[in-house]
């Protein structure tokens, strides 16, 4: 069973363990999600005017809208103000700078209809993030830039939380993901040829757990949970942003889900860096994940002229 915990007083710890056991964890806005989904806004306002951006796809052609998200995505997830809004969110939420790692922000879009599923906008199957090579105690932190509804967010399948999906995740690697396909997104408007791994059984979706909640709140989930991108029947663009965090002491003794069905290759654990000094997560706890990783691919390198460590 999952249980979903809204605005729970607990410690970080508390909070993980529930994760860790399949649970889903809510938080209403508080003042550093806001500043981040304000900061986000007006980045998104810019690269949209004067349009507005909810409702911009209704007048652009795919590829111009497209073109603005490629230039757009990349400025926002590695400028440094992402970065700081991100330490600051997880001070407030009671998480131990110098025990937590994060990585950049995502920013993602879901338009209305079928106007662009693909690429830089993709409508993500359901699917697991230890499939991409998260580390079983990878916290997803989720928050929706513009209030959501029913018809524009994203779907829980917690009925897969102990059962396995056939799926192919073993023809997975990280590293050759950062390396070559990566990059790519963009390129792909109509249809996305990318191999990513999916399920590879018919999968029972209904009943699935919707979580509707306003800007600047916040959704918590393991990196185990089996979720997918709604259909988005709003008539609005959804625009959300998501990170990964994980514990030091967590990935030391390698605690946290069940693995019931990932077999990737590789490890995301090379792009974390530490809340209070945005040091990498140390190499021996590293290894405990992948003895033998190689040199190029442990990071996707943006085609921008940002520094991602700022």
């Amino acid at each position: 069973m999952t249980a979903i915990y809204a605005d729970p007083v607990c410690s970080d710890e508390q909070r993980r363990a529930w994760l860790y056991n399949g649970d889903i964890v809510v938080f209403s806005p508080r003042p550093s999600t806001l500043a981040f989904c304000e900061f986000a806004r007006t980045m998104i306002r810019e690269a949209f005017a004067p349009l507005d951006p909810e409702r911009a796809q209704f007048a652009l052609p795919v590829e111009r809208f497209a073109a603005i998200l490629a230039d757009l995505k990349p400025r926002f997830i590695h400028h440094p103000q992402s970065k700081a809004c991100i330490r600051a969110i997880l001070e407030e939420f009671g998480c131990d700078p110098t025990r937590t790692y994060f990585d950049v922000p995502r920013l993602r879009t879901m338009a209305h209809g079928d106007y662009l599923r693909a690429g830089i906008a993709y409508a993500l199957h359901p699917h697991r993030d230890t499939w991409y090579a998260a580390p079983l105690c990878q916290q997803n932190w989720w928050l929706p830039i513009y209030d959501l509804d029913a018809s524009n967010c994203m779907a829980f399948h917690p009925q897969y939380w102990a059962q396995p999906v056939r799926n192919g995740s073993s023809r997975y690697n990280h590293y050759e993901w950062n390396r070559t396909a990566r990059g790519a997104a963009a390129q792909h408007i109509r249809t996305d040829a990318r191999e990513q791994p999916r399920p590879e059984e018919p999968l029972e979706l209904e009943p699935e757990l919707r979580i509707v909640c306003r800007a600047g709140s916040v959704i918590l989930f393991s990196g185990a949970q089996l979720h997918s991108t709604v259909p988005n029947t709003s008539g609005r663009t959804r625009f959300s942003v998501d990170f990964r965090v994980a514990n030091a002491d967590d990935l030391a003794a390698r605690y946290g889900a069940l693995n019931v069905d990932s077999v990737p290759q590789g490890t995301t654990l090379w792009e974390l860096r530490r809340v209070s000094d945005l040091a990498r997560v140390p190499e021996e706890v590293v290894r405990l994940y992948d003895r033998a990783a190689p040199p190029e691919g442990r990071e996707y390198v943006p085609p921008i002229a940002v520094d991602a460590l700022a």
